[in-house]
Parts: structure tokens; sequence; C-alpha cells
């Protein structure tokens, strides 16, 4: 579904992305873990259309990425849940969901429909619908990023640290959530310094450094990994 082969990224002089291949087929989770700076970010804003390529190249469903709007990506069927959440904290719960529904809006009137299978899956989202975002806590506001994210109907979810400053609780419950989304037929591409509960829902994981892919297999198999559990499972 999304191939990323031998990619390189720049900010200025500075080389982010070092020759990163990634391949993240239909109906799977694909993580990728790494420290803080190692170019988790860098990699799922480059699929996002945020950074341009230095080299390499990008195909989503066999159609290149090179050159396309971030807007036009979103279309395609890939949306991004930033780091940070980044909702618009002057709007409400409602109208955040709605913005998400830009792409398909003006070609059907099903926006109801969509906003219960988001409701069912975020039933505080619901509860909290009229009221404005900024208010909402921060497991609340990380469910909807996630459901506004899911307005666009997208075929692959890129996640950048969804359990970023949660409880142990929220993440658990966010970490089902991602499990549902994914049997609901949605492939996901998930960026988690919780290395552990990255690999306890992802198919498959990459382990990036220094802007490198350094290794890849599937998900047992890297939390069985010596090297991994040293440096990210703290065993």
């Amino acid at each position: 579904m999304l191939n990323i082969e031998n990619i390189d990224v720049y900010y200025g002089k500075i080389q982010a992305l070092k020759g990163v291949s990634i391949e993240v087929r239909q109906g799977e989770i694909v993580t990728l873990i790494g420290a803080n700076g190692a170019g988790k970010s860098t990699v799922l804003r480059s699929v996002s259309g945020l950074v341009k390529l230095g080299s390499g190249s990008i195909e989503f469903q066999g159609q290149s990425l090179a050159k396309t709007a971030p807007e036009d990506i979103v279309a395609m069927g890939i949306s991004h849940v930033p780091e940070g959440r980044r909702i618009f904290p002057g709007l409400t719960v409602y109208e955040n969901l709605e913005i998400g529904a830009t792409v398909w809006r003006k070609r059907t009137d099903d926006l109801a429909e969509d906003l219960e299978k988001i409701y069912q899956l975020f039933p505080r989202l619901k509860e909290r619908s009229a009221q404005l975002s900024w208010s909402l806590s921060g497991g609340e506001q990380q469910m909807l990023a996630i459901g506004r994210a899911l307005m666009a109907r997208p075929k692959l979810l890129l996640l950048d640290e969804p359990s970023l400053g949660l409880s142990p609780v929220l993440v658990e419950q966010v970490f089902e959530v991602l499990k549902a989304i994914n049997q609901q037929g949605i492939t996901m591409l998930l960026v988690e310094q919780n290395a552990y509960m990255a690999l306890e829902i992802a198919h498959r994981g990459y382990v990036i450094e220094n802007g490198r892919i350094v290794l890849s297999d599937n998900a047992a198999n890297l939390s069985d990994n010596p090297k991994v559990k040293a440096a990210y499972l703290g065993g």
C-alpha cells in the first residue's frame, strides 16, 4: 500500500533521514520506534507532504506522492494525526470533527453516519460535542485528533506519538481503540516512543536511529530482540 524507497530529507544543511525504506502493506499496523530526534516524525511528515524529499520516492497504492500537495494526499486517503494533537481549540468538538470531513463533504450528505461511528469509538466526544476543544482533557484531545483524522475516511492513518502525555490508563484505552480501528480495515503507520505498547498492537516494526533504519522484523521478534529490549523496552 505504502512504499517508501531510499528517501533522504534535509532541514537546511542537516540531513534528517538517510536512505530510509519502509513498506506498509494493506491491513497492517506498522510501527516505527526510536529515540527523540531519530527521524520518526520526519518520516510521517514526508508521507503527508509536509516536508520535501531530497531524494528517493514515496508511493501510495502505486501512485507517486512526489510534488503532491498535502490536501491532495488527504484526498487520496492518507490522514495524519500529528504529535501534539493540533486540534482547533476555539472550535467545538463537533466543529473539529466536521472539519475532518472537508475532503468528501461536498460529495455526500451522510455526515451524521460518520459522526456516529466516531462517537461509538469515543463516547466521551459525543458527551462533549458542543464543548470548546481547549477545555478537554489531554486524553479527550487525543481522541478528538484521531476522530478528526478518521472523518476524512482514510485508507492509511499516520499516527505520531498518540500516547504522549497520557496517563497509563488512557494509553491503554487509546491503543485498544487503535486496534479496533485497524480491525475495521484501516492501515496504520504508527510512530511511538512507548515501544512496548506499539509492538503489542503492531504486525511489523522498524527501528530508526540517527535517521537510518537499523532493524526491521515482525513485532514479536522485535519484542524479543536483545538490542530492542535494552534500548526501548527497559530490559
